[in-house]
């Protein structure tokens, strides 16, 4: 039998992949990537040995999510079309290395996943795995199965005893990570329809958060958030918290009808209350220390940088160009900015850095202005001859 590394999350898709594969002579490996979903892997685990796995890998990425991948894209001030931060996106590549090394640890010639061919989760995994392995079949069940309905699905794992609980009936898909939590399908499918109060879990509404602003303080070290209000925290722990502050005053929801790599448009409900609050902090303070040409230049390349993570190209060698470009206009992203939250809202009301090109005795009105005006007409004479 040949050996196949599934990525397996525990629900129908994957469950009903295992035996499916068993059906045509593969020895089923499971692999579950940890980054978050606070999921009771020990259940999972023995639901994938139970359905027929021959064995199963459980691996703790959340420390390596938030460093190596999070990270990088807040540096980047990648947000894929203004409004996407991306978590969903910036897991897929990480969990398909995870798998990738699985399959070389387990001298397995096969790799598979249980994403549909609408979606970009299956490029983004097949991309990440053919760059570090080309030579891994792959294999993707849910593109040229028989069925063609989820109660299909239901019926083959009865008829399997597939144990798998197909009695909460949520017409909503839903990814979570540390980072993020994506939600479609059911209602939102129709771009018209206000999102129901049931589908957020991270953050309450914006009507019942307090009544008083919360400030909380955020501060950068070249680009990366390393404390909250003073204190020091390690990664996971930074994002944890923001989390926490941002969700309860009801910030982090968007609503986008978004533009997908397969061509066609879907509307998307994301929650993301720490990433919230980052990009806003880091927006602030890269106005307060970087300079004006490249403040303007970054923008459209983090732009760039955001559809490289969106369309799966993590592991290009244009990506980890722009990494290098993106950690040195981070060299001086250092400072702390001050958010009030309020009701679904985060604003910056204050920011410093030891690396701030404002100058007050510049920019003001007062008696400590040193700006001298008279300078301006010949500038602005030369400013205009070319035209």
């Amino acid at each position: 039998m040949k050996k196949v590394v599934l990525a397996y999350s525990g629900g129908l898709d994957t469950s009903c992949i295992i035996k499916w594969l068993q059906d045509r002579d593969y020895d089923v490996i499971a692999f579950m990537a940890d980054i978050g979903q606070n999921e009771d892997f020990d259940v999972i685990k023995k639901r994938a040995l139970k359905t027929g796995a021959s064995k199963v890998h459980v691996v703790d990425l959340k420390e390596e999510f938030i460093r190596d991948y999070v990270f990088p894209a807040i540096k980047a001030g990648a947000v894929y079309e203004n409004k996407y931060y991306l978590a969903t996106a910036l897991s897929r590549p990480l969990i398909a290395k995870h798998q990738v090394r699985i399959a070389h640890l387990e001298k397995a010639t096969a790799i598979a996943h249980g994403c549909t061919g609408k979606g970009n989760d299956q490029v983004r995994f097949e991309v990440t795995a053919r760059l570090l392995n080309p030579r891994l079949e792959i294999i993707a069940p849910v593109r040229v199965w028989e069925f063609k309905t989820r109660e299909e699905e239901i019926e083959y794992a009865q008829e399997n005893k597939i144990p798998v609980d197909v009695t909460k009936k949520s017409p909503y898909s839903v990814d979570i990570n540390l980072y993020g939590r994506s939600i479609e399908c059911g209602v939102l499918e129709d771009p018209w329809i206000e999102p129901p109060e049931e589908i957020y879990k991270l953050t309450v509404s914006p009507q019942k958060a307090p009544n008083k602003p919360t400030y909380v303080e955020v501060e950068f070290a070249k680009g990366v958030p390393v404390k909250i209000s003073g204190k020091t925290l390690k990664p996971l722990a930074l994002i944890e918290q923001l989390n926490k502050l941002g969700g309860k005053n009801g910030i982090g929801r968007v609503d986008v009808v978004e533009n997908r790599l397969v061509g066609i448009k879907s509307r998307e409900i994301y929650e993301n209350p720490a990433a919230t609050l980052i990009h806003a902090a880091r927006q602030e303070l890269e106005a307060l220390v970087l300079d004006r040409e490249t403040s303007h230049y970054k923008n459209p390349v983090s732009q760039k940088y955001a559809e490289l993570i969106y369309y799966g190209l993590w592991e290009t060698p244009m990506k980890k160009q722009l990494d290098a470009y993106f950690n040195k206009t981070q060299d001086r992203v250092s400072g702390t900015v001050r958010l009030k939250l309020y009701k679904g809202n985060c604003t910056v009301v204050g920011r410093k850095s030891k690396y701030s090109r404002y100058k007050e005795e510049l920019a003001t009105y007062g008696k400590k202005d040193i700006f001298d005006q008279k300078l301006a007409e010949g500038f602005i004479k030369l400013w205009g001859l070319p035209f």
